[in-house]
């Protein structure tokens, strides 16, 4: 796969980071299956936990348009910083099995190419809320 276009929207986004408190600027981009490429940037706000990830908003433009399976992710950073847990976590549901790649990278740095096994080992999926006891659980 030719990770290029999907670097260069993630840098493009970078640049419009809101990123006053940190000034840790992130810039992602998601493909979906479509083809189609998404991106987004981090934006911070005085109040910590109504920021948002770089990753998370690209996610969601594209399922705010209607894709619902991605095939890979990558971000931007100053110092080739990989996503978070909570980022990961939306990643894994939108992917299917190893089929997502993240590649973090430097503005100008090669990148590294994770399947979405070696970012989220174990995760929590759909799968397990679909338990052949779920009902007797209640």
């Amino acid at each position: 796969m030719n990770f290029n276009p999907l670097l260069a929207a993630a840098r493009a986004a970078r640049a419009n980071a809101y990123a006053p408190y940190s000034h840790y600027r992130v810039g992602a981009a998601v493909q979906a299956k479509s083809g189609k490429i998404y991106a987004g940037c981090n934006v911070e706000n005085a109040a910590y936990p109504s920021g948002l990830c770089a990753e998370r908003v690209a996610i969601f433009k594209a399922i705010s348009e209607g894709e619902r399976e991605l095939i890979a992710l990558a971000v931007v950073t100053k110092n080739g910083g990989s996503p978070c847990g909570a980022c990961r976590q939306v990643f894994s549901e939108f992917a299917r099995g190893d089929a997502l790649y993240a590649i973090a990278s430097t503005r100008g740095g090669k990148p590294k190419v994770f399947t979405l096994a070696e970012l989220l080992p174990e995760r929590f999926g759909a799968e397990k809320l679909k338990s052949k006891n779920a009902k007797s659980a209640k």
